[in-house]
């Protein structure tokens, strides 16, 4: 709708890198726009354009943070060389209420005191590398292949908000997953936090989790279930010389679609 607003002769047509699920936040994701001004009027610049932008929007949880010149056959979906998520958990937390405020729907909390990051971490090497991840997307999505390369896998400490309390603090661990890719299948990062977070809880070893992968079956015992979308970030999309995207957006629950 913003874009709408910038007095285009033809109609902006507006293209999102990367659709989310309906509550998944976005750190920063990215789209192409195509504004054709008046006759004899110039391109924008880019500090205009988002300028004009962030003043037309909205949504008060959207922000427009860059905005790039891109050769008339970019798209902002298919030429991403790379996207990463970020998925947050948090242990110590035994009932949603003592969860703090400013943490609430920025994580998931787990009925746990602890998670065996060595053990997430020694099962998140079977996921590296080029493989069918049949397994690990909703069954019946429609792909031409679910071949994918996971370039990055970490499980490492996280850290609550600058917000919450000290006191808060001291009860809480937080600990962060993040994927690296190309491109990923629907739900597939989801499942495979579900699987690591098994994995951390004791319910799995970690090389079932390479069981899990090689069979290629998404609707297993332990694959079915998905990680709740309040703990996931789409946290960057690069372009390869870009660097970054041709319009650089920001913010909770960005999109609808998985």
């Amino acid at each position: 709708e913003a874009a709408e607003r910038l007095n285009s002769v033809e109609p902006v047509r507006f293209t999102i890198s990367s659709r989310t699920d309906a509550g998944v936040h976005a750190l920063s994701n990215a789209a192409h726009l195509d504004v054709q001004r008046r006759s004899g009027r110039p391109p924008f610049p880019p500090e205009v354009l988002a300028e004009a932008l962030n003043t037309h929007l909205r949504h008060p949880a959207i922000r427009v943070l860059r905005a790039f010149r891109v050769p008339s056959d970019f798209h902002a979906r298919h030429a991403a060389t790379s996207r990463t998520y970020l998925y947050r958990l948090a242990t110590g937390c035994h009932r949603r209420d003592e969860l703090p405020v400013f943490e609430r729907n920025l994580c998931w909390a787990l009925p746990a005191d602890c998670l065996d990051v060595v053990a997430m971490q020694e099962a998140a090497q079977h996921l590296l590398g080029t493989h069918d991840f049949s397994a690990f997307q909703s069954a019946g999505s429609p792909v031409p292949s679910p071949v994918r390369t996971l370039r990055r896998v970490s499980v490492s400490p996280g850290q609550a908000s600058p917000l919450v309390t000290p006191e808060e603090s001291r009860k809480l661990q937080f600990c962060n997953l993040e994927f690296e890719s190309q491109s990923f299948l629907y739900r597939q990062v989801r499942r495979m936090t579900a699987v690591l977070v098994a994995v951390g809880l004791g319910t799995l070893a970690p090389a079932q989790v390479k069981t899990i992968l090689e069979s290629q079956d998404p609707l297993g015992k332990h694959q079915t279930r998905v990680a709740p979308a309040h703990g996931l970030f789409l946290k960057s999309v690069l372009y390869g010389n870009l660097g970054a995207a041709s319009c650089t957006l920001q913010g909770p629950q960005f999109g609808s679609h998985g």
